[in-house]
């Protein structure tokens, strides 16, 4: 049977079982646009922005463990996504970019919409093609979507000029695909997997350190057993919140520049770290000269050979899927006669429990000003920690990590590693359209949301519920405190000025906004929104907050763990 290569794209993300494309349309690829309107076996997300698309399909992907999908045009289409593909690869999020290019011929000749989206986004992409033969249309769409789901995830991007789109070629969609050069390791080794558990029962002061990696893989529920089986101490970093219960007795909190006393404490005097699927990132450990120990044992889990050992030198280098290493050591453990030495343990959790007892997130909850930790505290009640959460970047994204308690993957998306700004909307309207009945929140700032505000149209459009919490300080807050702290009270250009009414904003695009201005106001706010009157509703909360507060813990750049400024 012969197709188009337009109907081909359309037939290939079809038989990958797409359920969402997000998009906007443009002419080098209106062939392509053309077959989504004669289909209805997945729906098409139209954004406002391309940067949207991406970043909604990211949000999608981080919901639900699918790959997310995404089409835009050529020349500024394709540029407009750069920041969102940046942010997915970052963040090891699998993705599928479909992009138009200008036809084969006028490739190279300037023109119009032309630009050299493959070599835009090589930097900042797991692979990319430019698909020049209709005839290998197909296969390449799905060496994609391989690609972008297996080893470390990562957005991949097809580029296929318009001519292509009109060739006819036969389809046959290809079952699986072979790469010569790509094939990730997911079974760890047998040797270093005794070694490790060797390693942890020997520990007198161990710790588990879980990243982005135990979330992506889905291996919340084998590093549960672990933690409690060997009763050791688990922090989560910011990408892996969720993978570990916070709630739960075991959890010391999110490590790094923005974490807890104890987790940092802990992760600086432990003996012997497991980090599994997290990559020491300089937000996490400070400075590696200072987190470096000649006596500590350092065992690291990830999927990524090229993670481990890249800014920490470690001692037992385990390579493959966290799950399947998790499991493999499940296995080794329930069968071994051996246990952790309780008397030592006993001990390292008092010391932790002294340095848990400073109470490191306190603020003070008597103000008359709306605290933005109370806020985000009293959010997490309201949903009964069950919610989606979003979040832009900087102090909003650190009080969320703090305050929510996150029991749950996959609950907490956020722009990790770029630090986007613009995220939380759009991520949060792909997560909404994951789950339907879901209720998703966006914590973002008055400087973020203005980023790609425009997608309050979008959300009209399909209706959807996302609940906006706003913590408004009239300052680019996390550029403020560090203005404050290291540049001598001098705020350049981080005051917010000429700030629009967000609530008739929010009512000019059909939506519900509120302004809270009183602490006491900010409870029945927050019920309000989620409440079953609200519940089809879009709902904008506008809280006025302190403009002083800043984010403790907090460790200065080039610092170590344990040099925290804490008030």
């Amino acid at each position: 049977m012969e197709l188009t290569g337009a109907e081909i794209t359309i037939r290939c993300l079809q038989e990958e079982g797409v359920d969402f494309l997000f998009g906007y349309p443009g002419g080098a690829v209106l062939n392509i646009y053309d077959e989504i309107f004669k289909q209805d076996k997945f729906k098409h997300v139209l954004v406002r922005h391309e940067q949207a698309a991406i970043h909604a399909a990211d949000g999608y992907a981080r919901a639900t463990g699918k790959v997310g999908v995404a089409l835009v045009t050529s020349g500024p289409g394709a540029t407009n996504a750069v920041t969102g593909i940046a942010t997915a690869y970052m963040d090891s999020i699998p993705m599928v970019i479909i992009s138009g290019q200008v036809p084969t011929p006028a490739i190279g000749l300037d023109a119009f919409q032309e630009v050299d989206t493959v070599g835009i986004t090589r930097p900042c992409v797991k692979h990319n093609f430019l698909v020049k033969d209709v005839a290998l249309l197909a296969e390449t769409i799905k060496k994609a979507f391989y690609i972008a789901a297996s080893g470390r995830p990562g957005p991949v991007l097809v580029d296929i000029p318009k001519d292509l789109t009109q060739q006819k070629t036969e389809f046959v969609y290809p079952q699986s695909v072979t790469m010569r050069s790509y094939n990730p390791v997911t079974k760890g080794h047998p040797g270093q997997t005794k070694k490790a558990i060797q390693l942890l029962l020997d520990a007198k002061r161990p710790m588990v350190y879980a990243g982005g990696g135990v979330v992506l893989s889905n291996a919340d529920k084998q590093l549960i057993e672990l933690v409690r089986m060997l009763g050791f101490p688990c922090t989560n970093t910011l990408m892996g919140l969720g993978g570990y219960p916070a709630t739960d007795p075991l959890s010391v909190g999110m490590p790094g520049m923005h974490g807890t006393y104890e987790a940092n404490m802990a992760m600086q005097h432990c003996d012997v770290l497991l980090a599994v699927g997290a990559r020491f990132d300089d937000r996490v450990i400070g400075n590696p000269d200072h987190f470096y120990q000649e006596d500590r044992k350092i065992i690291h889990i990830d999927i990524d050979p090229a993670s481990i050992s890249k800014r920490v030198r470690v001692d037992v280098p385990i390579v493959g899927n966290v799950t399947d290493v998790l499991n493999d050591m499940l296995k080794i453990l329930k069968v071994s006669k051996e246990k952790a030495d309780q008397a030592a343990l006993k001990t390292w959790w008092a010391q932790i429990e002294l340095w848990r007892s400073i109470d490191c997130l306190k603020y003070d909850r008597q103000s008359k000003i709306i605290k933005p930790q109370y806020v985000v505290e009293k959010l997490w009640e309201v949903t009964k920690g069950d919610a989606f959460v979003t979040s832009d970047v900087g102090q909003h994204q650190m009080w969320a990590a703090q305050f929510y308690k996150f029991d749950k993957p996959r609950r907490w998306i956020n722009s990790g590693g770029l630090g986007t700004m613009g995220f939380g909307l759009p991520a949060a309207m792909g997560a909404q359209f994951a789950h339907p009945d879901a209720a998703v929140a966006c914590i973002t700032g008055e400087g973020s949301i203005q980023m790609n505000i425009q997608e309050l149209s979008t959300c009209k459009q399909y209706n959807l519920p996302i609940k906006v919490i706003m913590l408004n300080n009239r300052y680019l807050g996390m550029v403020r405190q560090w203005q404050q702290f290291f540049y001598g009270n001098r705020y350049a250009e981080s005051y917010v000025d000429a700030l629009p009414d967000f609530v008739k904003l929010s009512e000019s695009y059909g939506h519900v906004g509120m302004r809270i201005d009183e602490p006491g106001d900010v409870e029945g706010a927050l019920k309000e929104a989620f409440s079953k009157k609200m519940k089809e509703r879009f709902v904008f909360l506008d809280f006025r907050t302190d403009q002083t507060e800043n984010v403790y813990p907090m460790i200065p750049g080039g610092k170590g763990l344990s040099e925290m400024i804490l008030v």
